[in-house]
């Protein structure tokens, strides 16, 4: 029995749009987000919009904003103006408690510094978005088993026995960003956010989670928002966007280019 981390509320959800993969599954309006008010805009969006199952490209150089972008999708961050609308919910209207229910339950997130917790198994990391969320439980548990369903992950990846129950720690920095790559899709989120995802990957491993990446995607018909300074990487997703045609703000104040450095 798997006891949940975090008192359960039922899952936010929106069959419409969940049997409709031409509906969006994210869309901005108008949104305005400064990190310090007198300091101005760092992303003025008059329109974003991205359809459910969709896999889309972000490019832009540091300090472009790409990484508030991502604050702001992940509910991390909220906009002192405009809507910000995923899977038919209204983020910026949620209190912090409930926009972190909602991105436990609906999205999976590979951090650019991957977040894993030390002193869990590689297998333990890669299961505990399925302790916060009943949602992605009973999804991965449909798959066969949480031990199951991550070591099916994590092998594709690369990574078996006796890596399996070992801390972390003792893994390399590729191999820690292919578990928090598995971390992400275990439980099938509607929407997978990706931060630099392959910067620590050689060419071999790259491939091997670029294959899983948009294959676990397609299967749950999940959004993919994937940000990289890696353009060769572009041709691969239905959508590139540049995040300079896009942001009104223009070039990122160098607080955002030191959080994405």
């Amino acid at each position: 029995m798997v006891a949940f981390l975090v008192p359960h509320t039922q899952p936010i959800e929106n069959t419409e749009l969940r049997s409709n993969p031409g509906n969006p599954a994210i869309v901005m309006s108008d949104v305005q987000f400064a990190w310090h008010p007198e300091g101005g805009p760092v992303l003025d969006i008059p329109h974003l919009e991205i359809l459910r199952g969709q896999h889309v490209f972000f490019a832009g150089p540091s300090g472009s904003g790409k990484s508030s972008l991502l604050g702001l999708l992940a509910g991390v961050s909220v906009p002192q103006a405009g809507q910000i609308r995923l899977l038919g919910q209204r983020l910026e209207k949620m209190g912090g408690s409930e926009r972190d229910r909602f991105r436990a339950d609906h999205m999976g997130v590979i951090f650019q510094m991957f977040n894993l917790i030390p002193y869990l198994t590689v297998v333990e990391n890669v299961t505990l978005p399925c302790r916060f969320s009943r949602r992605r439980y009973e999804q991965a548990h449909s798959n066969g088993g949480l031990t199951v369903e991550a070591v099916r992950l994590l092998s594709r990846l690369g990574i078996s026995d006796p890596l399996l129950n070992r801390p972390v720690t003792e893994l390399s920095v590729g191999q820690q960003q292919r578990v928090a790559a598995a971390r992400a899709l275990i439980g099938s989120p509607e929407i997978v956010i990706a931060d630099e995802p392959t910067s620590a990957l050689d060419a071999d491993h790259r491939h091997a989670f670029l294959q899983l990446l948009f294959e676990e995607c397609r299967n749950a018909q999940s959004t993919l928002v994937f940000v990289s300074h890696d353009t060769s990487l572009s041709h691969l997703f239905d959508q590139t966007v540049a995040l300079s045609k896009i942001n009104r703000a223009g070039s990122a104040i160098s607080m955002d280019a030191r959080r994405e450095s």
